[in-house]
């Protein structure tokens, strides 16, 4: 009863080994560079045009203050000496007000340029998630996975549906405008 047993469970091993395999070899699997696809599609670059020219601006706005701030204090140092003690601390005053504003700019525009930053990219990988299964039920891919998060160490680049899912990509924008 026990041999039975065993070889019934073996051959059900079997059975389900073979089927699993041979549904295996229909299976058509695609990978996307969404690292490629931010670089380098018109909705990518516009993105990136946008937080660079945001970048810009608020990299002069901080060059500015930190200027203005680095030339009250040569004023401080320079005038130290012949100022009152009460105007001294006036200005002393003064120059930490305007330290801690600038450094609170700095954390600001930080903060908000992250934010952008951020805003861009969800906008992005969601645009693309939502073209990339289009694209998956079109052409009929059971699995599309994401080359640099998705874990994927080694694909041969007859599967890579990059080009193809950064036209429709594209397309799509183009449209849109």
């Amino acid at each position: 009863m026990k041999k039975i047993s065993v070889v019934i469970f073996m051959a059900m091993l079997f059975i389900v080994g073979s089927i699993g395999t041979s549904m295996a070899a229909g299976v058509k699997i695609g990978v996307v560079n969404f690292q490629k696809v931010l670089s380098t599609s018109s909705p990518g670059k516009m993105a990136s045009a946008e937080m660079n020219k945001k970048g810009k601006e608020m990299e002069a706005t901080v060059k500015q203050k930190e200027e203005e701030l680095m030339a009250l204090q040569k004023t401080l140092e320079r005038e130290a000496l012949v100022m009152g003690k009460d105007k001294s601390e006036q200005k002393q005053r003064e120059f930490r007000i305007k330290a801690n504003d600038y450094k609170t700019l700095k954390a600001g525009y930080l903060k908000e340029f992250k934010q952008i930053q951020a805003r861009h990219f969800n906008k992005i990988k969601t645009e693309v998630l939502t073209l990339a299964a289009e694209l998956g039920k079109k052409k009929g891919y059971d699995l599309i996975l994401e080359t640099n998060e998705g874990g994927v160490m080694y694909y041969n680049d007859a599967i890579d549906i990059t080009d193809e899912l950064i036209k429709a990509y594209n397309k799509k924008a183009a449209s849109a405008k």
